[in-house]
């Protein structure tokens, strides 16, 4: 075929630049331009490899895109599922392959268009629409706590139906694992088991953020025959910062809402043998009346230090059973000294104030005890007693964020003149 009409196009198009006033309309594309008339169907010019007749396709294998011939070549491929995941791909130096360099999603419906141009120029395309099968097995996440509002110390934490091992199976998950807040904070994730992460920003959350999670780990590949399933997001909201500090040499509580002290009760805390754990709780429910006994913590019936009491206005800081809580048998006690099992003990009128004045996610804070460390994360939220830098150390993703502020930090050198 001749390229004359195409040097007669690129010719009329010169022209009218040296002539606006001739218009647009005399730059007619119309005498033999491969680009004057509508893509032409590539379907003779394309194959698609791993594309099974009749079935779905396996999200294991890649997706390859092959020009058939020697009519034309592929100059593009853009593939993407419902969800506007993009393929990532490779496309060789001649044109004549494609193939994705990315894993295909699971149980995803895909969308394929391949450019191409022929020997002359003049372009093609081409659509194909595929989907792949369910993945064998389906990694569900579950994200807590409940929808609802919370105090500023509440992590956000996420369930795997399934124990992820391998630190590059981990970072998959992580990278799909979304938190964000209005206002925006620094925050990560920790792997506190290999089924169990937590979620929590430097500090506290600002008071009346919104926090949401969401997951987009549907269909992704996490190992072998382990596939994302779908996620159900979260939305919480925080409400005033409210925190109790109770300094157990001293005898005394201090409640602050949003860094103003609104009140100081006289309380009991742990005595010798029994000391009250030191450092940052969660509070983690309220129950208007708990029956508490000495034999769940350890204690023999009948012995001296055995109990069986009705107590009210308990609110819960550990799932191993501490409370603050009303202890009325210990008000000449409270202010002045430590007899209790290890709960923060206040009179009836003030456990019942504190109580209606706290909710789950405020801070509860233990100072000057006897007593050991709060466990981190084994008996309640202890997140916040771990230092920042070694919480961001608890992620899959530690390495890869380092790695991105060095090259945020490095210094930018002069070129040599």
């Amino acid at each position: 075929m001749s390229h004359a009409p195409r040097a007669r196009t690129v010719l009329s198009c010169t022209l009218l630049i040296a002539s606006l006033g001739a218009g647009l309309a005399a730059c007619d594309t119309s005498e033999g331009s491969p680009l004057a008339s509508a893509p032409y169907d590539a379907a003779r010019q394309i194959s698609f490899n791993g594309l099974p007749e009749g079935r779905d396709a396996d999200p294991a294998k890649p997706l390859e895109v092959t020009a058939t011939g020697q009519e034309g070549r592929i100059t593009d491929v853009v593939a993407a599922d419902a969800q506007g995941r993009r393929v990532a791909g490779e496309l060789s130096a001649d044109g004549s392959r494609w193939h994705s360099t990315s894993p295909l999603a699971a149980g995803a419906q895909y969308t394929v268009r391949v450019s191409t141009e022929d020997q002359e120029g003049a372009p093609g395309v081409r659509r194909l629409g595929f989907r792949t099968a369910a993945g064998k097995k389906a990694l569900k996440v579950q994200f807590g706590p409940d929808a609802g509002t919370y105090g500023v110390g509440q992590p956000v934490t996420a369930e795997l139906s399934a124990p992820v091992k391998d630190p590059r199976a981990r970072a998959v998950v992580e990278r799909a694992l979304k938190v964000e807040s209005e206002p925006a904070v620094e925050g990560s994730w920790y792997w506190v088991e290999d089924d169990l992460l937590h979620y929590r920003p430097r500090t506290y959350w600002p008071a009346g953020a919104t926090v949401r999670a969401r997951s987009s780990l549907e269909g992704i590949k996490v190992a072998k025959d382990l596939y994302g399933a779908a996620t159900a997001p979260l939305k919480l909201t925080i409400g005033d910062k409210v925190e109790a500090v109770t300094d157990a040499s001293s005898h005394y509580m201090t409640v602050k809402r949003n860094d103003e002290v609104i009140n100081t009760i006289p309380v009991t805390t742990g005595k010798p043998g029994y000391a009250t754990r030191n450092g940052v709780k969660v509070v983690l429910g309220k129950e208007y009346f708990v029956r508490m006994r000495g034999t769940s913590i350890g204690i023999p019936r009948g012995t001296n230090d055995s109990y069986d009491l009705p107590v009210y206005y308990a609110t819960r800081v550990t799932w191993s059973g501490e409370y603050l809580h009303a202890a009325p048998w210990s008000v000449d006690s409270q202010g002045y000294a430590n007899v209790s099992h290890g709960c923060t003990g206040m009179s009836t009128g003030n456990a019942a104030w504190f109580y209606e004045n706290v909710r789950e996610g405020d801070i509860v804070k233990v100072v000057g005890s006897w007593g050991g460390a709060m466990d981190p994360f084994g008996n309640g939220f202890g997140d916040w007693n771990v230092p920042w830098e070694k919480w961001r150390k608890g992620s899959a993703l530690f390495d890869v964020t380092e790695q991105q502020r060095d090259r945020v930090r490095a210094p930018r050198l002069r070129p040599r003149v």
